[in-house]
């Protein structure tokens, strides 16, 4: 292989590594940022989940990241993994801006969805979206949407998949 053949999967390799990197970050601001993620969803929308169920859920959340990187390298998919998981933590961080935004408030996770998921995400949807057949991106896209549609419901069920 070139230097030129390597440099994108390095980029690849590092920008897919950030991502769980970035959610431990994100997962401390919203477990200790202002009264912690908890506390904020019942405030806010009258929502059950205990701190140990909200941990509990990042920690498979965290898991599930973890091996979907991996998977996607074994498998020979990592651009598309990098575009489905940017556009998860994007949207996430969109939902925590426009919530802030609606209520003129902090919310737990607000700082580093503005300071580095939205950031991040706009950075790989560019950086990639020329590099991956239209279809393929699109559907990464969607995708990472569709894993946030996922997250907000259980969310919103107090942390219950059934």
């Amino acid at each position: 292989m070139t230097l030129a053949e390597t440099r994108p999967a390095k980029a690849i390799y590092l920008l897919s590594w950030l991502i769980p990197l970035t959610y431990l970050i994100h997962i401390a601001e919203e477990y200790w940022g202002g009264e912690g993620y908890p506390t904020y969803i019942y405030r806010l929308r009258g929502v059950h989940l205990s701190p140990t169920k909200f941990l509990v859920a990042q920690a498979i959340g965290f898991m599930l990241v973890t091996i979907g990187i991996v998977l996607a390298r074994q498998f020979n998919f990592p651009s598309m993994m990098l575009v489905i998981l940017s556009t998860t933590v994007m949207v996430n961080g969109v939902t925590h801006t426009f919530n802030a935004l609606m209520t003129l408030s902090y919310n737990p996770g607000l700082l580093s969805s503005v300071l580095i998921w939205i950031p991040m995400g706009i950075f790989v949807l560019v950086r990639f979206k020329r590099e991956m057949n239209s279809q393929r991106y699109r559907t990464a896209i969607a995708i990472g949407v569709g894993i946030n549609v996922v997250i907000g419901v259980i969310t919103m069920r107090g942390g219950r998949v059934m």
